[in-house]
């Protein structure tokens, strides 16, 4: 797993940001603003949606700290947009780490290998600052909500 000083590996997959489908380039927000990479399992699983749903219902504190949530999965956009539509909408970006598969997952060092959910994300954060330069990272057990006090913590130290 990459630690904090790391340079946070630059990748572009599709995004889905308020229903609409783009591409989303990390190394497009350097300079701009700090991103919190929120890496969670899987679509449809009760603990991710408690997860997004908070990021949203917080996304104020996120913003007036200039930092971007960005969700990224392994699930393919297409599931991710009907996922959405049950529980959103979101006005962060939600990645998909798809095709190749879980190839971020994999350059982050969070890539599941054993079950549950083998081959699927570590629920994972890691706070990026404007540089491009890893601040803050944590893995989480994957029945749990990430803190966002932690979070919000850390992006006040970067």
């Amino acid at each position: 797993m990459l630690r904090p000083g790391d340079m946070a590996p630059d990748f572009d997959v599709p995004v889905l940001i308020g229903g609409v489908k783009k591409q989303f380039r990390l190394s497009e927000q350097r300079g701009r603003q700090r991103v919190v990479l929120a890496f969670y399992p899987l679509n449809w699983d009760p603990v991710s949606a408690q997860q997004l749903i908070a990021y949203q219902v917080e996304r104020e504190k996120f913003t007036a700290r200039q930092a971007e949530v960005v969700a990224i999965s392994v699930d393919h956009i297409m599931n991710a947009t009907a996922w959405e539509r049950e529980i959103g909408p979101f006005d962060f970006p939600m990645c998909s780490d798809f095709w190749p598969h879980g190839q971020v997952s994999r350059e982050y060092g969070v890539l599941r290998q054993s079950d549950p959910f083998a081959g699927a994300s570590d629920r994972a954060i890691f706070v990026i600052d404007k540089a491009g330069k890893i601040g803050f990272c944590k893995i989480y057990p994957v029945n749990q909500v990430p803190d966002l006090e932690e979070t919000l913590e850390a992006l006040r130290r970067s």
